[in-house]
Formats: C-alpha cells, sequence, structure tokens
C-alpha cells in the first residue's frame, strides 16, 4: 500500500516540500525569526552538555590506552609502533590513528582522562552536525533537526565518546565517507570517490575491518543511483578499492616490514604482524568468536623468537619527541581495559539481542520507528532504473543500518559500544521518514496519520518494555506513553492544520523523551570506564580489570626503591594488570602476554635473558597459575624467590623466602612450587611478587 496515491515527490519534484515537518512541529514561526543555525545551536548545546558533563570523574577512562598515549609520548618509536607501554615490549591490539590523536591532545594538555576523551568529544559533536547537513539538504530543515536530535541522545553515542575507546573517531569518519559517496552518486565525479575512499581508509586506522561495515552501502548507492554507465562505475569504483586498501594498509604494511627486533611485538596476533592481528583477533574472531584469545596463558604454545627479543629494545634506541612530550604521569583514576565482549555483554546471537537486555539499551530506543521509516522512504517514489534521487537515503542510510544488523546479530565476539556506528543511519532514517510521513499529511493522508501514531506507539511501548528489563520506572516513562496517547487522540480527530501540528509534536516528544531520559542516565552513573556502556538500570560501576593491589602504594614504594638502574618496574601478565603501574609511576612494565595475557610477546628464554642483562628483576605470575604461560612461569618459581609486600600501613615490611637476611650477594633458594616457608601467605593482605636478583 503506498501511502499516498500519486507522482513521485523526491527533492527534485514539484511538489517537493522541504519544511512539511517543521511545519508540523510548528518551528516555521520560530525559524523565520532565528534561522535554521538557531534551531540547530540548541540541539548541539543539548549534545555538548552531555558529551562534556563531569569528564574528570570518569579518571583516566580506559587504563589500557590511556597508559598507551603516556607510553607513545616518550619516544617517536613508541609512538609511530602505538608501544602500550614505556618499554616498548608490545603494541596495543588496534591501529594507530585514534591514539596518534589522543596522544598528540595529551602533548597539549597533559596525560589525563579528560585530554585523551577530548578528541572523542569532538568527533561525536561534529558527527551529529554533519548529519544535520546531510538530511537538511535532501529532506528538509525539520528532518535535519530531528536527526541531530536523535543524534544528540543516542545513548550509545554518549557512552563510546564519553571514553577514549576511539568509537567516537570512528563515527565520523564513517560518515565523512557515506557524505562524499553519496555526492559522488549525484554528481559522477570521480574525487568524491576517493575522498570517501580515504576516509573509510582512515576509519580502518581507527578500528581495521569495523571500518568496512559501510563499504557494501557506499557501493550500493554508487552502483544503483549514479547516472554514469556500468562500466564506468565500475572501473570507478575498482579504482576506489585501490585506494581504500592503499589508505587501510600502509601502516599495516610499515610495521610488519620492519625486523622484529626493532618494533614491540604486535599486541593481539599470534605471529607478531599486523595482517594477522586485521584478520585474526580483529577480523574472524569478532564473527566466529575468540579461539586463541579465549584459552588461559599457560596453554598458549608460542614459540617467541630467542635472542631477537621482538620489541624489546635497549634504551636510547628511539629519539625522543620534542621538549614536553613527557610529563608528569598521572595518576589512576578508574578502571580500563575491555572485557569479554561475550553473551554475558551482548547477548545470544540473533536479531532479538537488539530488542533484550544486555544490549537493548545502547541503540534500540528508535528502532521500531526507524524500521518504519525505512518502509515508508520504499514507498515514497516509484521505482525506476537506475534507482531515483530519492532513493539514495534510501540504499546509504537503510543499506548502512541493514548491515550493522545484520552483523552485529550475528557476530559472537563484540563490545556493546561498538553500536556506536549504529547511530548515523539510524538518525538519518528516523527522520528521513518523518519527514516523509509529514509531507503526506500536509496533503491530508490518512495513511500518514495511521503510520505516524502506529510507529510512535509501537516505539514507545517498546521503549516501555525496554526500561522495564533493565528495573527502570521513571516518571519519563508513563509520561511518554501519555504523550503518545494523547498525540494520538489529536491526530485522529484532528480538524484544523494546528491540530495536526500538536499531535506531530506530542508523538515526537514522546518517542524523543525515553533515549533523553536515558542519555542523561547514562551520563550521571557511567557504569565503566573500560568497557563504556549505557545506563544498565543501577549505579554500581564495573571494577577495575586486574588486581587493584598492583597499584598499591606501598607496592610501587616497594618496587621503585628496589629497581634503580633496572629497565622494567615489574613484569606482569598482561596490559589489564600493568596499565595502572604506569600510569602512577611512569616507569616500563613489562606485558609478558600483551593485552589480556595470551599474546607470546617473551618466552623462558627471553625472561632469563633479561634478568640477566639486569633489565628486569621482579615479576607478578597473578594471582591463579593459567595467567602467565606455562614455560615462563616454571621458569620464574625455578629461579626467583617469592616476597610478599604489605599492602597496608603497619603491616610490617617485605618478606622473602627462604630468608629476609640473608648476606649480600648470596643466592636465595626459593622454597618449593615458589611458595615462602614462613610469612604472609596468599590468603593474608601482601601481594605475592618474585624476586629474579641472583
Amino acid at each position: 500500500m503506498r501511502l499516498a496515491p500519486g507522482p513521485s515527490v523526491s527533492r527534485w519534484s514539484p511538489r517537493y516540500d522541504g519544511n512539511a515537518l517543521l511545519h508540523q512541529l510548528g518551528l516555521i514561526r520560530l525559524q523565520e525569526r532565528v534561522g535554521g543555525l538557531g534551531l540547530l545551536l540548541p540541539i548541539l548545546a543539548l549534545s555538548a552538555g552531555l558529551h562534556l558533563y563531569r569528564l574528570d570523574a570518569l579518571g583516566d577512562a580506559n587504563l589500557y590506552y590511556t597508559a598507551a598515549v603516556y607510553s607513545m609520548l616518550q619516544s617517536v618509536s613508541n609512538f609511530f609502533f602505538v608501544a602500550a607501554e614505556p618499554g616498548g615490549s608490545v603494541s596495543v591490539d588496534k591501529p594507530p590513528l585514534g591514539l596518534w590523536i589522543e596522544a598528540l591532545s595529551a602533548l597539549l594538555f597533559g596525560v589525563n582522562g579528560v585530554a585523551v576523551i577530548l578528541p572523542n568529544v569532538l568527533a561525536g559533536l561534529a558527527s551529529t552536525a554533519i548529519v544535520f547537513g546531510m538530511v537538511r539538504r535532501r529532506s528538509g530543515l525539520g528532518a535535519g533537526l530531528l536527526a541531530a536530535m536523535v543524534m544528540a541522545v543516542t545513548p550509545s553515542s554518549l557512552a563510546a565518546e564519553r571514553n577514549n575507546t576511539m568509537d567516537g573517531m570512528l563515527t565520523l569518519c564513517l560518515v565523512f565517507g557515506a557524505w562524499a559517496f553519496l555526492r559522488a552518486s549525484e554528481t559522477g565525479q570521480g574525487r568524491f570517490l576517493w575522498f570517501g575512499a580515504a576516509f573509510i581508509g582512515l576509519g580502518f586506522n581507527v578500528k581495521m575491518l569495523q571500518a568496512y561495515l559501510v563499504l557494501p552501502a557506499c557501493y550500493a548507492v554508487y552502483l544503483l543511483t549514479g547516472t554514469e554507465g556500468w562500466n564506468r562505475k565500475l572501473l570507478k569504483l575498482g579504482a576506489t578499492t585501490l585506494v581504500i586498501l592503499a589508505f587501510s594498509l600502509a601502516w599495516a604494511a610499515a610495521v610488519d616490514l620492519t625486523p622484529a627486533e626493532e618494533r614491540p611485538y604486535v599486541g593481539g596476533s599470534t605471529d607478531n604482524t599486523v595482517m594477522e592481528l586485521i584478520v585474526g583477533h580483529n577480523g574472524l574472531s569478532r564473527i566466529f568468536g575468540p579461539g586463541r584469545d579465549a584459552q588461559p596463558a599457560s596453554s598458549v604454545a608460542g614459540p617467541g623468537p630467542v635472542g631477537a627479543r621482538p620489541g624489546i629494545r635497549r634504551p636510547g634506541s628511539d629519539g625522543p619527541l620534542p621538549p614536553g612530550a613527557s610529563g608528569a604521569p598521572p595518576q589512576p583514576g578508574g578502571a580500563g581495559g575491555a572485557g569479554p565482549g561475550g553473551p554475558q555483554e551482548t547477548g545470544q546471537p540473533g536479531f532479538f539481542r537488539f530488542l533484550t537486555a544486555p544490549l537493548s539499551n545502547e541503540v534500540s530506543w528508535l528502532l521500531p520507528f526507524a524500521l518504519l521509516a525505512l518502509g515508508a522512504l520504499v514507498l515514497e517514489e516509484r521505482f525506476t532504473w537506475p534507482l531515483g534521487p530519492g532513493h539514495r537515503p534510501l540504499v546509504l542510510w537503510g543499506g548502512w543500518l541493514l548491515t550493522c544488523l545484520v552483523f552485529f546479530s550475528v557476530a559472537r565476539f563484540f563490545h556493546p559500544y561498538y553500536l556506536v556506528m549504529v547511530g548515523p543511519p539510524l538518525a538519518v532514517l528516523v527522520a528521513s521518514g518523518a519527514a516523509v510521513l509529514a509531507r503526506r499529511l500536509n496533503a491530508g493522508s490518512r495513511a500518514a496519520s495511521i503510520a505516524f501514531i502506529g510507529g510512535a506507539g509501537a516505539t514507545v511501548g517498546y521503549q516501555w518494555f525496554n526500561a522495564a528489563q533493565f528495573g527502570v520506572t521513571g516518571f519519563w516513562v508513563p509520561l511518554g506513553f501519555l504523550a503518545t496517547a494523547c498525540g494520538a487522540i489529536v491526530l485522529v480527530v484532528r480538524r484544523t492544520s494546528r491540530a495536526s501540528q500538536i499531535g506531530v509534536s506530542m508523538l515526537g516528544f514522546g518517542m524523543l523523551l525515553a533515549p533523553l531520559a536515558w542519555s542523561v542516565l547514562t551520563v550521571l552513573h557511567p557504569t565503566s570506564r573500560g568497557v563504556p556502556t549505557a545506563y544498565a538500570g543501577d549505579d554500581r560501576a564495573t571494577p577495575p580489570f586486574g588486581p587493584a593491589l598492583l597499584a598499591n602504594p606501598r607496592l610501587i614504594e616497594f618496587l621503585e626503591g628496589n629497581t634503580e638502574g633496572v629497565r622494567y618496574l615489574l613484569a606482569v601478565p598482561s596490559a589489564m594488570m600493568g596499565a595502572p603501574l604506569v600510569l602512577a609511576t611512569g616507569r616500563p612494565v613489562l606485558y609478558m602476554g600483551g593485552f589480556n595475557g595470551v599474546d607470546p610477546v617473551v618466552t623462558e628464554a627471553d625472561v632469563a635473558a633479561l634478568v640477566k642483562d639486569q633489565w628486569l628483576r621482579y615479576v607478578f605470575l597473578g594471582p591463579s597459575p593459567g595467567q602467565t604461560r606455562a614455560d615462563v612461569r616454571g621458569w620464574v618459581i625455578s629461579h626467583c624467590a617469592a616476597v610478599f609486600v604489605p599492602l597496608q600501613a603497619g603491616a610490617g615490611s617485605a618478606q622473602r623466602t627462604p630468608d629476609l637476611n640473608r648476606a649480600p650477594g648470596a643466592r636465595l633458594q626459593p622454597s618449593p612450587g615458589g611458595q615462602p616457608r614462613d610469612g604472609p601467605g596468599p590468603g593474608s593482605n601482601a601481594a605475592p611478587i618474585y624476586d629474579c636478583r641472583g
């Protein structure tokens, strides 16, 4: 069923009314007074307020990335290879662009949470403004304002962009790329294709293959709606693909062509190459779930290159950055790192994971209306070949949304904040669909009234259900339902244009109230600094990753006092344990297993060589045996002595087995199993580490 009979009413049609939605919202007179920019500024101000409110309360945000930013500012080599810790033993398991930008921000404002979060905040605000401009040009000012408002109150976007996980910068790159492909389909000019290809390639260097989720929609809008011949379009897209690959793989090629002993180990990879990281940890494992990553570190057989010792380079081998690049390290503040990314975060695979907890609080608040809008856009214009101009937004934004829905429906390993990239197509479809319905309402279509009421009712009903899933029953839940019900009644019995405006405005208010309220709750109650998520129905923050004891002041005092002239403050199983120490001391901390403890960064022989060269003295094996590679753990237990450092004031001094008062130079003989024969045990308030000094 068409919404109303008659010819096409695309933007290029004489019947096109770009102000229809603005009229239905009752904003025409206000627009005449303050202009389009005057109407946009309050929305941007709301978005900025939500993004910037108490950023300092987030501490150092994701400690893994913040420690990497600090490390990158210690040398040019660390900066280029995105070293995860100042010693340059291993790199971050992500590409460099987002971290480079965060490092430059930290260079200007110091290494702190606000400085590393700020680039994502600015990227989020820029994405909102660009989406507004794109929608306004094709669907009118009212639709542009609505799209900007939806972008501003998407909880997942707020959570991700108030963090240093870089997904806000990825979204900005993809929005720029989508704009360029859309312009290329309109003009046929190749320069827009190259521009779009460059931005998608840059997006790849923020989050790797995640950036390619928009490619099917971008290619489709150029192929299906462009006015050039098929051969010419295919030839241009072939060249565009080469540009995308060139931008995407330039850094990866540079890293892989660098000898392993002259750079950090590639974090997240099994063979110390970026290409394997792209295909494996940041590629296939996202779809099929982690394989190697899920295994305990002790079971990982990783023949690291003995002698070459990847990433463990002599001090002073790198040229320093300009003066002022490395200031005093910040104090750790909050959790960091990333969680498992499995069903406990995202639910079971399938489309309904978007509509049910634990994932439905992220971007699904307006999803029912967006799907209705998709149908309205399909029916709005008659199909021709090639598709007409009115179908360009449908192909691009509908394709982007559906591709993401399909991928995240089947993917088994991702974090909720990845859904930030669903925000732009969702906002555009909601706004474009509302503009279509508003034009039909202006023409007196009863079908449009029914569609508007049905879409709003289904959306608000789902919002009530969704809030209940998380145990939330705030006043805004029934208020949104009441506003929608009143708007529906007014729209049904309307007799005047003014009544129609009131009805549509109440429907819009009812639908936007829940995501706005949830966004405010997300800002007021951040659930995690390491894995940013939308508000989940309680005020409990997730605990810091890794044992909190490693950032204990008494342990830090002990380590710093006994490692003068030693390169590494401590060796730990993973970055999840070591990042707080890096931020607290500014010293190199050896991440023996990379981010989550499974990377073969060092082997038994490597650890032995580091101890022999006096680059390493103390080793922490983790609270459980499976957190460190079996060969490394065996060597440490066999050759080093367990030391317990009391963590509370007045709890005594560090105790070392078998005898804390042995004569200087005498070799320590470890007790059986590496446990002390006397002194504080694992159940006491002490931190067990191993002293490997001969």
